[in-house]
């Protein structure tokens, strides 16, 4: 059921979805794909300084499902699902490092130009660039911060991103403890959505139900 009206809620619930309204439009429409990042630009865009009148990371999702709904209901399914058609292959393809699938291709969210975000387990964290450099994938050195279960604060992780068939991919290198100590939330702390390879597969045949 599509949100309430802004004007017709109290002050500070009207804040947060106005944020949430604005950062799914950002998501949508400007390239943006963090939602963190999104809700930021959003409240700054807004004048909302106060971080306790920002919605939770799940609001903005709730509202970018709804903005997809109206504006996008032909076009994403089939960008959803070309994306997750290509995470499977390339997590079959990446099967040593114990790949776990992240972000909006795992959500239902993934648009025409959301990356495959994987996260890969593995104590060398050089590992993944010398693998697809010996498949003569061509990739771009990159960090992440993430939280992982058990520590208190972010930490930079390695990785790379490449393109394939005009998808582009995100490889997040984690240790080989996170898969027992996954990434978690910054809003609540509990561990975010990943997916086996079996769980994707799992996805894709409840599409073609």
């Amino acid at each position: 059921m599509p949100s309430s009206p802004p004007h017709s809620l109290p002050r500070n619930a009207r804040e947060r979805q106005l944020i949430a309204q604005e950062a799914a439009r950002l998501i949508a429409e400007s390239g943006i794909h963090d939602l963190e990042h999104a809700r930021r630009k959003a409240a700054a865009r807004l004048g909302i300084a106060s971080e306790a009148l920002w919605p939770r990371l799940g609001e903005i999702e709730q509202a970018l499902r709804e903005h997809q709904l109206l504006f996008a209901s032909g076009s994403q399914p089939g960008a959803l699902h070309e994306r997750r058609e290509s995470a499977a292959q390339a997590m079959q393809f990446l099967q040593a490092f114990q790949p776990r699938l992240a972000g909006a291709v795992l959500s239902g969210l993934a648009t025409g130009d959301s990356p495959v975000i994987l996260h890969l387990h593995c104590d060398d964290p050089d590992a993944v660039q010398r693998f697809l450099h010996e498949q003569r994938i061509p990739a771009e050195a990159r960090t992440w911060s993430l939280r992982l279960a058990g520590h208190s604060s972010k930490q930079h992780y390695p990785g790379c991103e490449f393109a394939a068939d005009g998808i582009a991919f995100e490889l997040v290198v984690l240790p080989e403890d996170a898969l027992r100590q996954p990434p978690v939330s910054t809003d609540d702390g509990k561990p975010l959505p990943r997916a086996t390879l079996t769980q994707l597969r799992q996805l894709l045949a409840q599409e073609q139900r």
